[in-house]
């Protein structure tokens, strides 16, 4: 499955954004799904996941209550609604595929920037 995330831009501090990434490939269904993100000088980590029916949704610690996952089966897409903001979510993120929420993922986007200004 190829993927193309798109969404993102500069913000301040306490607004939103809406990423998203859209699958091409009939196989869309048959994939969990996850964005991760990498800040300068940081590795890469896995910020939400979703699970190939959208019943299981996971979130790292740093960004419970503020990030929500959902996807679209019908339109091959997968979002990442951000609100609330900070400085330190910035980061290049980058949607992926796997099997399951708990599996290595296969698959990857090119990231799409968000900035943060406080």
């Amino acid at each position: 499955v190829q993927l193309q995330a798109c969404g993102g831009g500069s913000v301040q501090a306490g607004g939103s954004l809406r990423l998203s990434c859209a699958a091409s490939g009939r196989a869309f269904s048959s994939y969990a799904r996850g964005w991760f993100r990498q800040a300068p000088g940081k590795e890469r980590e896995l910020v939400a996941a979703i699970s190939r029916s959208g019943g299981y949704v996971r979130y790292a610690d740093s960004v419970k209550g503020r990030f929500t996952i959902s996807r679209d089966n019908a339109k091959n897409t997968v979002y990442l609604q951000i609100n609330s903001l900070k400085p330190e979510d910035t980061a290049i993120y980058y949607c992926a595929a796997a099997p399951s929420v708990y599996s290595d993922y296969i698959s990857w986007g090119q990231g799409t920037l968000v900035t943060v200004s406080s």
